[in-house]
């Protein structure tokens, strides 16, 4: 089965999010399944930087105006084959995959992955240089949601399509005047169609158009239905409900593994916790905080943004600094969390560490590091932070939604008597609800004992791709059947 893999950015060639971590190790697992997969990514300049083995394939002409190179090689350490997508003018930039270096969206996006969805749809059919023809385009998030449009349009192919949806809230919604540079129907600009409030929307195109739907959690695939998780969507979704399947993703338990982290100055394991004790003092001294065992340490690696649910931590972090609780706090976002955050950062220098921005290896420092790692999320497509805690030995308090409510058992009496407890589950998203929450776990922390079994419980489970990857084949094979 040939598998091409559309995404606008693969780790570890380009990352901003969650969908880097999946672009980057579903096609690996899925080639460890016996799928011949390639993926196909824009040609960004940090991506033409990275990737190895780089050779010429040809040229397509898009749209009538716009031709690109295609280009061929490997991500590194890796034998995952990527097609590149080179248009020096549309990629190679300064700033991120989506933004200009002041933070704003650069205003071609439109056209810069209209021309990603398109060299996909060209990709499905044959090319002259090139004999490999997918089965199957699987395409990922609005940046490729005109796609399943262009094959359906251009009529000559043989491959399905499947859009996975990470996240809803994000749609590639624009101006009409897109319907001509882009070389869209005038006539599907309509409700049945990629028309979404008098917009061009590149989601709606890919939810409409594709063949199959899929999501990042079962809990998420149903969530998305309705109105307060749809974002507008809701009542195409539930048209196209049999249509759509909600695969947990797994992570990259080689990248996130305790017991071999190259980010880590001591390596731990389930059967030997002993080192994450001396990684927490590592990481109190690098940020530091006041070096201390009993003083329980939270954790946050997110995006600082109103849909992580951090204004509601925000709002409970006095009551807990009060308690005697630390917090190590990476990220970047809303300037107004940033800023709240850095405030308290001012005021408890011994019991707050902020560190604003992208940074890998600190990330892997604080998941391993930390007592809690907190998830107070409003919506959670899927989530892979609560998973590297599981895996970490660091029990996650998250919220009941998405791929949360699907990951993490809340610890409880009866969980801990079966060994299925996990982590913490807030029932509401509200201050009341986290604090209460949070609580209760600084309660059994202080159990030592019963702390360890809930951190051996998380790291017993199998959080790698394997299964994630044979639910995919398995929906590849009833899409191809």
């Amino acid at each position: 089965m040939r598998v091409l893999f559309v995404s606008s950015e693969i780790f570890p060639l380009i990352k901003t999010g969650g969908l880097a971590d999946v672009s980057g190790a579903l096609p690996t697992a899925l080639q460890a399944s016996g799928i011949d997969v390639k993926c196909l990514i824009p040609g960004y300049s940090t991506v033409l930087e990275k990737v190895e083995n780089i050779t010429y394939l040809g040229t397509l002409e898009v749209f009538k105006n716009i031709s690109c190179d295609l280009l061929t090689g490997t991500v590194p350490n890796s034998k995952l084959e990527v097609i590149i997508v080179k248009h020096a003018g549309l990629y190679e930039r300064d700033g991120g995959p989506y933004t200009h270096p002041q933070g704003h969206d650069w205003s071609d996006n439109p056209m810069r992955f209209g021309v990603l969805s398109k060299v996909a749809s060209l990709l499905s059919i044959y090319q002259s240089f090139w004999d490999w023809v997918p089965d199957i385009v699987h395409c990922n998030d609005w940046q490729t949601g005109l796609a399943p449009y262009y094959m359906r349009q251009q009529g000559l192919t043989d491959a399905k399509s499947l859009l996975s949806i990470h996240n809803i809230a994000f749609q590639g919604n624009f101006e009409q005047h897109w319907v001509k540079s882009l070389e869209l129907s005038p006539k599907d600009f309509q409700i049945d169609g990629f028309e979404f409030y008098q917009q061009v929307s590149f989601l709606k195109a890919g939810i409409f158009y594709a063949d199959k739907l899929s999501t990042v959690s079962p809990t998420y695939a149903l969530e998305i239905q309705t109105e307060a998780f749809g974002f507008g969507l809701q009542g195409l979704l539930q048209l196209r409900s049999s249509d759509i399947t909600g695969i947990l993703n797994g992570i990259d338990t080689e990248e996130w593994n305790p017991e071999a982290d190259p980010y880590l100055p001591f390596v731990y394991s389930e059967k030997k916790l002993s080192g994450k004790a001396k990684v927490k003092t590592a990481l109190q001294q690098q940020l530091h905080l006041t070096v201390q065992q009993d003083a329980p340490l939270l954790g946050v690696v997110s995006r600082l943004t109103h849909q992580k649910g951090l204004d509601i931590l925000i709002g409970s972090m006095p009551e807990l600094i009060a308690l005697g609780c630390q917090f190590a706090i990476l990220g970047g976002g809303e300037k107004s969390f940033e800023a709240q955050f850095n405030a308290y950062a001012e005021q408890y220098p011994n019991q707050v560490s902020v560190t604003i921005g992208y940074n890998e290896p600190l990330s892997h420092l604080i998941m391993a590091g930390v007592d809690i790692f907190m998830m107070p999320s409003r919506f959670e497509p899927c989530g892979l932070n609560q998973l590297y805690g599981l895996r970490y030995g660091t029990p996650p308090v998250v919220s009941n939604t998405g791929g949360l409510a699907d990951s993490i058992c809340h610890s409880n009496a009866d969980t801990i008597l079966n060994n299925t407890a996990t982590g913490f589950v807030i029932e509401n998203v509200n201050k009341m609800s986290l604090l209460v929450t949070i609580k209760q776990a600084l309660s059994i922390w202080k159990d030592k004992k019963t702390w360890a079994k809930i951190q051996k419980n998380g790291m017993k489970k199998d959080v790698g791709w394997k299964h994630s990857a044979d639910a995919y084949v398995a929906l590849y094979e009833k899409l191809l059947n």
